[in-house]
């Protein structure tokens, strides 16, 4: 097979895969949601399609530079990532998971909070932000602009930090999961992680969702060491009675304001970011 033939196949592959898990994973997240708290996305239909709609073209831009960046790991040797556990102490494979998430969440971190400029929130996170409230259908809904700030991040980190392949896929597990439960509306963790020790430095959904409801504050993506460092940790938020006990409530609100204040005109909002 010709090698560009093969780089646009292994592309339009994981572009299919993305999708999938994305679908896969949002949709059994949001099943969850109606079994848990029944009706809680009453009324968001055409938001949720929105969402779905924008997380699919994102998935197309998250595959094509991991296709062929695994295409290039595949058939020329790219990258760093092995497969070989003896390569590395066994020591090393959590501990690349740790550096994998931290550089992400950094590269997050401050291309969130450049995102919230006036200028950039209307052209691009305006879209992300139009989810009021986000659901679990919601992680990947963004402008092409901010799809492209997040697809070039592991990529990018393979050629750098060292990765059992097993590991990666951890990584890559985690971000899946925690970009959709960050958004959908309610804590699927215990309450000991999110308000105890753990969720003093570890990001869930009580904290994301306060972001989504003020427009600023609370941009880390993992962890909450960037917000604390830089002084934009704004506490962790909370969800409706309503929600909370499932009784049909779609609207949410976090400490500080309702999600109906997210209404207001986002290019008057943009001004007060950062």
């Amino acid at each position: 097979m010709p090698i560009l033939l093969a780089v646009v196949f292994s592309a339009f592959a994981m572009i299919a895969i993305v999708g999938a898990r994305y679908l896969l994973v949002s949709g059994a997240f949001a099943a969850a949601t109606r079994l848990r708290h029944p009706g809680l996305y009453a009324g968001l239909g055409k938001q949720i399609r929105r969402e779905i709609g924008w997380s699919l073209a994102s998935a197309a831009i998250y595959g094509i530079p991991a296709g062929v960046i695994a295409w290039g790991w595949a058939n020329r040797g790219w990258t760093a990532i092995y497969t070989d556990l003896a390569a590395w102490p066994l020591w090393y494979w959590p501990l690349s998971i740790f550096l994998y998430l931290f550089a992400h969440d950094t590269w997050f971190y401050w291309t969130h909070r450049w995102m919230h400029q006036p200028k950039w929130f209307k052209r691009a996170h305006a879209v992300h932000h139009a989810s009021r409230p986000p659901t679990a259908w919601a992680a990947m809904a963004f402008h092409p602009i901010e799809a492209l700030t997040g697809a070039i991040v592991i990529p990018l980190l393979v050629f750098v930090i060292p990765i059992h392949v097993g590991a990666l896929a951890v990584v890559l597990s985690v971000m899946t999961v925690m970009g959709v439960t960050n958004h959908m509306g309610w804590e699927v963790f215990p309450r000991f992680i999110w308000a105890g020790a753990l969720g003093e430095w570890v990001i869930t959904a009580s904290h994301h969702q306060r972001h989504h409801t003020e427009y600023r504050g609370n941009y880390g993506l993992y962890f909450r060491f960037w917000d604390r460092l830089c002084g934009t940790d704004r506490g962790l938020g909370s969800f409706t009675a309503d929600a909370q006990r499932g009784t049909g409530g779609s609207v949410h609100a976090a400490v500080g304001g309702r999600a109906d204040a997210g209404r207001a005109d986002d290019g008057r909002r943009a001004n007060r970011l950062a």
